[in-house]
């Protein structure tokens, strides 16, 4: 395996490197992340040797990047929601399609969305737009919670610089999905804990 520093990229870098189709892996709040382009996302299943049916989630650096992309309805209920906890810990499940959806999670009509509160990801995600992502770790396997471990479970991939990265929760996400006007389904209870009637 390449020595650590081998492996890191500065924002810039990184940014080139995903819009040229290549995969990375960056720190987040929760855990670290692999990620890439949206139109490059089928190699992130392929990485992680995940079934296809596991969509991912499209992460941001502001909400008018991800909101815009579902429907009115969903969007005058997932702001409330996103004034309280984005950056943070929640992913929203909203209904949008075309290519995002398409890319991300294939044959369906929602879309997982989440700002990270990691100031040194934000500045990746403002500079690349937005990215395909998911934990840095195999499928099934343990998640992984330092750069070290993202670095041993994909060693061919760059990591966003510098050293050290924030440390993150260690908890994945709280993952609620917006099912009709008014009403969300707790889909994974996760570092959010959300009130109940807020969701």
């Amino acid at each position: 395996m390449m020595p650590l520093d081998a492996q890191l990229m500065a924002v810039d870098a990184i940014a080139r490197h995903l819009h040229g189709g290549g995969a990375a892996l960056m720190p987040t709040d929760t855990l670290p992340a692999l990620a890439c382009s949206p139109p490059s996302a089928a190699q992130i299943w392929t990485l992680k040797q995940r079934p296809q049916d596991k969509p991912l989630i499209l992460m941001a650096a502001e909400v008018s990047d991800l909101l815009d992309l579902t429907t009115d309805s969903a969007r005058v209920d997932a702001l409330p929601l996103v004034d309280r906890y984005w950056p943070g810990p929640l992913t929203l499940v909203l209904p949008a399609e075309g290519a995002l959806t398409h890319h991300l999670n294939p044959g369906q009509d929602t879309l997982g969305m989440r700002i990270p509160a990691c100031a040194l990801t934000r500045s990746l995600l403002a500079r690349s737009g937005p990215l395909a992502t998911t934990s840095a770790n195999r499928s099934g396997a343990t998640p992984n919670c330092s750069a070290e471990q993202a670095a041993a479970a994909f060693p061919d991939l760059p990591l966003l610089g510098p050293l050290p990265w924030p440390q993150p929760s260690g908890l994945a996400s709280t993952v609620l999905k917006w099912t009709s006007p008014g009403c969300w389904q707790m889909l994974r209870q996760g570092a959010v804990m959300v009130p109940d009637g807020s969701a």
